[in-house]
């Protein structure tokens, strides 16, 4: 068994209900993306250590990224009652956190030097201390894929893995990049 296979039992152990493998070739990183992180939707801009601009420039983080060549895309996937289902939505995103925990510590037993990128800014701690002091974690930091100007449902589509399994369905997407 080759350790991304490995890997890939890691994950579904972990609660992952999707993983695929991920080609970083096929990965486009696109300015749209990023400038869409600086209207500051999600409220994590210029205010977390894995998010813009702290996480570094598209170009740092695609250079970053093109030192990998392989990896997986991590998924968790539930079902809501329906699309008002805000609760449900928190729910399933708070499961898909604690996935990307737990895995994030064994996946770095078997890849040191990967890189894991989750779905959001990171949520280890309560208040981040960006700018005001180092990160308190900073070997389990996952920067967002939209922070290395990924578009998530292109990962998907470009690695054959579904991004969307249906009506009143909803899927988080994280990945890990290894060598």
């Amino acid at each position: 068994m080759t350790d991304l296979e490995k890997l890939k039992e890691v994950a579904l152990a972990c609660g992952f209900s999707h993983v695929g493998n991920l080609d970083v070739d096929t990965v486009q990183v696109r300015i749209e993306v990023r400038d869409a992180c600086a209207v500051d939707k999600c409220h994590a801009y210029n205010k977390n250590w894995v998010c813009p601009p702290a996480c570094g420039t598209l170009e740092e983080c695609e250079s970053t990224m093109r030192k990998y060549k392989m990896g997986l895309i991590l998924q968790t996937t539930g079902e809501l009652e329906d699309s008002f289902d805000i609760e449900g939505m928190e729910e399933l995103q708070k499961n898909h956190s604690q996935n990307m925990h737990d895995f994030t510590d064994k996946a770095k037993e078997l890849y040191p030097n990967s890189l894991v990128l989750g779905d959001s800014a990171c949520r280890y701690c309560k208040d981040c201390t960006y700018p005001d002091a180092p990160c308190r974690f900073p070997n389990r930091q996952s920067p967002a894929m939209e922070a290395y100007g990924m578009v998530v449902s292109d990962v998907c589509r470009d690695n054959d893995i579904p991004y969307y399994y249906g009506p009143g369905t909803l899927t988080y997407v994280g990945c890990i990049l290894v060598e």
